[in-house]
């Protein structure tokens, strides 16, 4: 049975860099196409990042384009964020998610992980 479990999450300064990851227990995703959510505090899930099981289209949101890359290990069965010039407003709950069910931007997809928290101090 697939289990998202995320890990790397933790406090940063700003400017700074984290990298964020995703197991799938189960070792059931290689053909799933995957994406990173976030939530802040009072805030709705948004969209962080997409890429799908070939591996070879990604998509990013407009807050992280540029700073942010999602790429994925199949030997290994992980899905991974680097995430690079850090902002405070990069403060959030970070879910990896896998198997959309509609457009892979809306946070409906059929596998959930609990979620790690990333804090950017200014």
């Amino acid at each position: 049975q697939a289990q998202l479990v995320e890990s790397g999450g933790g406090l940063v300064q700003a400017g700074g860099s984290l990298r964020v990851s995703c197991v799938d227990s189960g070792r059931t995703f290689v053909h799933d196409s995957m994406a990173w959510f976030r939530q802040g505090p009072g805030k709705e899930r948004e969209f962080v990042a997409f890429i799908n099981w070939e591996g070879d289209t990604s998509d990013y949101g407009d807050s992280v384009k540029g700073r942010f890359t999602i790429s994925r290990d199949y030997a290994e069965g992980t899905m991974s964020l680097q995430m690079n010039s850090l902002k405070p407003e990069d403060t959030a709950v970070y879910f990896c998610a896998a198997q959309p069910i509609g457009y892979h931007r809306d946070p409906e997809y059929h596998l959930w992980g609990q979620g790690t928290q990333v804090t950017v101090s200014s």
